[in-house]
């Protein structure tokens, strides 16, 4: 059981200010230190990554619905698993901005607290909205835009492409969505598509990853029709072997290639047991939702850089 309050506005946590740096976990020039340490990260690009970071906030014993982003334990949360983990993947291929919202607590994923807790994602979606409202008026300057999230943040992004790409003028600078996380449907937008292949752009890729031949107790609801990518081939392999896959990056910070093989199911992927040090822990875990991005992070770093070359070259011909 969760520990828990009435949802109240006026006890909400301070509202980020982002026209301040201190707002955002990850901005040009003021990287934390896990991105600082990779040589891409000092290098400015051609395209902008609009990241948002997944449930961090979870705590059974913390009662609050959202949390507070000036909090050092939260901000550092954030830098030491979301940004190292996560946004690291995409510093390669564009300018990572990653804004701190005051992210809703995880219970609201779980029953009974769902209905109490959706003016808490809703608070959540405000500060992601005003954040990237931000971005485009005072960072973008016209720059293509990846826009890539995981599990919360994915809820979120997917509202962005919504409301401001999909059947908008600014699609036209959308290189690639990766909404990893959450279920995303074939026909989820309008102009917006899944992407089938390694270059395509303009489009989205998603998945959400189980341990090979297990399905979760929530298949139907949460897995089952949504668009499952192959993110190793990003084609419409089936089943691709370990040998092509490009890398799992630890937690112990090294990048394990040949680790991973997977297959796509109805609205999921299977990964095998990574072939990483003490990989006996995962061999007793089903649910791989916690590394989505980091089991498949090389292979996302050098599709994304694919992806912006496709999108540049296309630019050029135009």
């Amino acid at each position: 059981m969760y520990k828990t309050t009435q949802f109240n506005r006026e006890t909400v946590p301070t509202a980020p200010d982002y026209s301040k740096s201190e707002s955002w976990a990850a901005l040009p020039g003021k990287y934390p230190p896990k991105l600082t340490e990779l040589e891409a990260a000092h290098t400015v690009k051609p395209v902008d990554v609009f990241y948002v970071y997944p449930t961090l906030f979870s705590n059974k014993k913390d009662s609050r619905w959202n949390a507070d982003v000036f909090e050092a334990s939260t901000r550092q949360d954030v830098e030491d698993r979301a940004i190292a983990f996560q946004a690291s993947a995409w510093v390669n291929a564009g300018n990572v901005y990653a804004p701190f919202y005051r992210q809703a607590h995880y219970r609201i994923f779980v029953d009974p607290y769902k209905n109490q807790g959706k003016e808490a994602g809703e608070l959540a979606y405000a500060d992601v909205r005003e954040a990237f409202l931000y971005y485009l008026a005072h960072y973008n300057h016209g720059k293509p835009i990846i826009m890539a999230s995981h599990s919360q943040g994915t809820l979120h992004v997917k509202r962005l492409l919504k409301e401001f790409f999909d059947n908008q003028p600014l699609q036209k600078q959308l290189v690639a969505a990766y909404l990893v996380g959450t279920k995303i449907m074939n026909e989820e937008y309008q102009t917006i598509p899944p992407m089938i292949s390694p270059t395509a752009t303009g489009g989205f890729v998603s998945w959400n990853t189980y341990k090979q031949k297990n399905y979760p107790k929530n298949y139907e609801n949460w897995y089952k029709g949504g668009v499952a990518t192959n993110p190793i081939s990003w084609n419409l392999e089936q089943q691709t072997p370990s040998s092509k896959h490009l890398g799992v990056l630890n937690k112990d910070g090294r990048i394990y290639p040949k680790s991973v093989s997977v297959s796509v199911i109805d609205g999921m992927i299977w990964a095998s047991v990574p072939k990483i040090p003490n990989r006996f822990f995962l061999s007793l875990v089903k649910n791989y939702h916690f590394a989505d991005i980091n089991l498949f992070w090389a292979d996302i770093r050098v599709n994304a850089e694919q992806r912006v070359n496709a999108f540049l070259q296309k630019s050029k011909q135009q």
